[in-house]
C-alpha cells in the first residue's frame, strides 16, 4: 500500500509539473523504489534504444514493451545486468564521460540516472509523463528531452540535475532528437505533421521547420552541420536535407519501413535499417548516395544503431534486445550478443516441440 501511495504521489507531482510549465520549473530527485503501473502511459507507441559507453565496454539497451533495461559486457559478449522497475523505457544516453547513463521513461515521466560502475540508481528527475527521446549537448552540460504527450522539449541542467526550461510549439516529438555538432541547434522530429523543428540552443527559440517527410523516424546530422538525413518509413526512403534552406536535395530509395539513418564517424557511410525487411542498406555518401550493400540477418532493426569511434564496427539492436555486431569493412554480422538464458529457453522450447512431434 505504501509503495502504491508513493507512486501516486510521484504521478500527481509529474502532472502538476507539466500543467504549470513553463511559468514554473521544478524537479524531483529521489532514491527510493517506485511502484509502477501495469499499463503504460502511451503503450501503443513502441520504440527501442541502444547506448554504448565511450570506452565501448558497456552497452545498455531497452524496448518500450519491456519493463526493464539490459546491460551487456561488450568485451565478453554477454549479459551483465538486468535493471527492473521501468514501465515504458524510451531512450538511453551516457553522460559525464561515461560514468553515468540516463534512461527516460514516458509512463513514469522521469529521467533515471545510473552509475556505470555498479549500475545502481543515483538520481531521478521528474520531467512529466510522455518523456521520449533525449540528446546531450556537445559540452555535456545540457540534456534535451522530447515530450510527445505535451508537444514540448524540456531543457535539463545536468550539473544541477533539474529542468531549467520547457520549449513549446512542437507536434508529438517522439524518439528523434539531435544536437548539431557545434551545439548551436537542436533538431526535433515531429511525428504529427512529419516535420523537423530547428531550435536555436542559445535562445531556446524555434527558428525553422523542415517538412516534406513521410512517417519520419531516425535522423542524423553531418559533422559540418550542413546536411540532415531522415528515414521515411512511409515511402521507403532516406531524405538528404540542406539544413540551411530546409530543402530536400536528394531522396535515396531503401528497403521497407526504414527507421534508422545512422552516419559513420567519418560521414562516408550511412546505415539505413529496414524494419520490415530485417536488413540494413549501406549508403555511400560520397558516391552520389548510392546503396552499395544490403546486410541481412537482423530482427526488426529500428533506430538503435551505434558506430564504434574508429568506425570499424557498428552495433544494431534487434527486436529481442540482442545486439548484432557488424564489421563495417566487410558489411557483415560478426556475432550476436544476447541474454544466454533466453537463448537456452529457446533451445528448450524447440526441443520440446521436436519431442512432441516425434511422440505424435
Amino acid at each position: 500500500m505504501l509503495k502504491k501511495m508513493k507512486f501516486n504521489i510521484v504521478w500527481i507531482i509529474a502532472l502538476l509539473f507539466m500543467a504549470i510549465l513553463p511559468n514554473v520549473i521544478g524537479a524531483s530527485s529521489t532514491k527510493g523504489k517506485i511502484q509502477v503501473s501495469e499499463t503504460g502511459f502511451d503503450s501503443h507507441i513502441t520504440n527501442n534504444s541502444l547506448a554504448v559507453s565511450p570506452d565501448e565496454q558497456i552497452a545498455v539497451v531497452s524496448d518500450s514493451r519491456e519493463q526493464s533495461v539490459l546491460v551487456y559486457d561488450l568485451t565478453k559478449g554477454k549479459l551483465r545486468k538486468k535493471i527492473d522497475g521501468f514501465v515504458s523505457p524510451r531512450n538511453i544516453v551516457f553522460i559525464d564521460g561515461g560514468s553515468e547513463f540516463v534512461v527516460s521513461d514516458s509512463t513514469l515521466g522521469m529521467l533515471r540516472f545510473y552509475r556505470t560502475k555498479n549500475f545502481t540508481l543515483k538520481d531521478e528527475v521528474v520531467v512529466g509523463p510522455g518523456a521520449f527521446g533525449t540528446a546531450v549537448s556537445p559540452d555535456g552540460k545540457t540534456l534535451y528531452v522530447n515530450n510527445q504527450a505535451h508537444s514540448s522539449v524540456t531543457v535539463v541542467d545536468l550539473e544541477k540535475r533539474k529542468p531549467m526550461a520547457v520549449v513549446t510549439g512542437f507536434a508529438q516529438p517522439r524518439q528523434g532528437i539531435k544536437v548539431s555538432p557545434d551545439g548551436k541547434y537542436i533538431f526535433v522530429t515531429n511525428f504529427q505533421g512529419d516535420k523537423v523543428t530547428v531550435v536555436e540552443a542559445a535562445t531556446q527559440k524555434i527558428i525553422r521547420e523542415i517538412s516534406g517527410f513521410s512517417m519520419i523516424r531516425g535522423i542524423s546530422i553531418t559533422a559540418d552541420g550542413s546536411t540532415l538525413y531522415a528515414a521515411n518509413s512511409g515511402r521507403n526512403s532516406i531524405s538528404a536535407v540542406d539544413t540551411l534552406d530546409g530543402n530536400i536535395k536528394s531522396e535515396i530509395k531503401v528497403g521497407r519501413e526504414p527507421y534508422g539513418a545512422a552516419l559513420s564517424p567519418d560521414n562516408k557511410l550511412l546505415f539505413a535499417s529496414n524494419k520490415t525487411d530485417n536488413t540494413i542498406d549501406v549508403i555511400n555518401i560520397a558516391d552520389h548516395h548510392r546503396v552499395v550493400k544490403t546486410i541481412d540477418g537482423f530482427n526488426e532493426p529500428r533506430q538503435a544503431i551505434v558506430f564504434s569511434h574508429d568506425g570499424e564496427r557498428a552495433y544494431v539492436l534487434n527486436r529481442d534486445l540482442s545486439i548484432a555486431r557488424v564489421n563495417v569493412k566487410t558489411f557483415s554480422i560478426t556475432d550476436i550478443i544476447q541474454d544466454e538464458s533466453k537463448k537456452d529457453k529457446l533451445k528448450t522450447l524447440r526441443s520440446d516441440k521436436v519431442g512432441k512431434y516425434l511422440a505424435d
